[in-house]
């Protein structure tokens, strides 16, 4: 694993880094919470991703680049711009809610304030509507680029397919991303696809391909950083697979010890990346004990204040059903 230091970010960087990764995994398990005491209909996680969301996210211009994510990028969508209250408020179902104002599940996240395009329950539709952003860049000779992103088993859509091959044929400032947890809810790689890396793929549609591992913050930060780059130069499209790790079921309607051994689950776990980074944070003397405690403590009081200021917000009115579905 790369150290921290070799990422280029500063010390401040690095430690605002670590505060969106535990920001992101103390929000998610409140959402979990949620759902068990029956306050929300749903939650669909990205635990064991958040380090690589991070790290990903952070290599983007937040005030000109596009954000087309998949419904595990929670995470990243709170990197991007979002706040913890935005996030819960959909799951909630408010009238503030910023991604559809109720309209949408919990997890289907969009922010027009922060360039964060809403996207459909149906898998991999965002890719081809990202092809179209990017086209507006090239179009309008503008210099953003857009970043969308899916799991490896929705990746086997056509639509992805499609947007690859527009992508590459036009050679658009396009990032795709496949987040590669290994289950399709149940279906295991090997019953997925037949390439030894998604990335693979890549070459067939003319740009690159690069598999990397989620769970190291510099090696994702640098990929990403030399994508966008590249991207932002004309050199054209690229599709990046991160290897993570999916820490729980796949959403909170699925039990993932049906088709997971209690071996495996544990394994996992042990190598959860958040306590990998606090490994590194430890050792390159970027925090001690005591202050990544207190961060915890400081994250705990930010996700508190905003569920209990969420929850507060008002309900959609009856009268408001088909505002904000059709264009005025």
């Amino acid at each position: 694993m790369k150290t921290l230091k070799k990422s280029g970010l500063s010390k401040e960087e690095i430690i605002q880094a670590y505060r969106e990764v535990l920001r992101g995994r103390r929000l998610d398990e409140r959402l979990w919470q949620l759902t068990r005491i029956g306050k929300t209909s749903f939650n669909i996680s990205g635990q064991g991703a958040e380090v690589a969301q991070v790290a990903m996210a952070m290599a983007f211009d937040h005030e000109k680049d596009y954000f087309l994510p998949y419904y595990r990028d929670m995470t990243a969508c709170l990197v991007w711009g979002m706040t913890p209250k935005d996030i819960l408020m959909g799951s909630f179902g408010k009238d503030a809610d910023p991604s559809s104002h109720a309209r949408q599940m919990p997890n289907h996240y969009g922010s027009k304030e922060h360039n964060i395009v809403s996207f459909a329950s149906t898998v991999s539709t965002q890719m081809p509507l990202a092809t179209g952003v990017a086209y507006s860049a090239q179009l309008e000779k503008s210099d953003f680029v857009t970043l969308t992103t899916t799991g490896e088993g929705s990746a086997n859509q056509g639509e992805v397919q499609e947007a690859m091959n527009f992508a590459g044929v036009k050679k658009l400032p396009l990032i795709f991303v496949v987040e590669n947890n290994k289950y399709a809810i149940s279906v295991p790689i090997e019953e997925q696809y037949a390439n030894e890396h998604m990335s693979d793929r890549a070459h067939g549609y003319g740009f690159e391909g690069i598999s990397v591992d989620g769970n190291d913050f510099t090696e994702v930060y640098l990929t990403f950083k030399k994508a966008v780059e590249d991207a932002r130069a004309g050199k054209g499209s690229k599709l990046i697979e991160l290897r993570v790790s999916r820490l729980t079921s796949h959403s909170a309607d699925d039990d993932q010890t049906i088709y997971r051994s209690k071996e495996e689950i544990e394994s996992m776990k042990q190598k959860d990346p958040i306590d990998a980074m606090v490994k590194q944070l430890i050792a390159e003397k970027y925090l001690t004990e005591d202050e990544l405690a207190k961060i915890d403590e400081e994250v705990r009081a930010e996700v508190d204040a905003a569920t209990d200021e969420a929850e507060a917000m008002p309900e959609p009115t009856a009268e408001s059903l088909y505002e904000e579905v059709y264009a005025k």
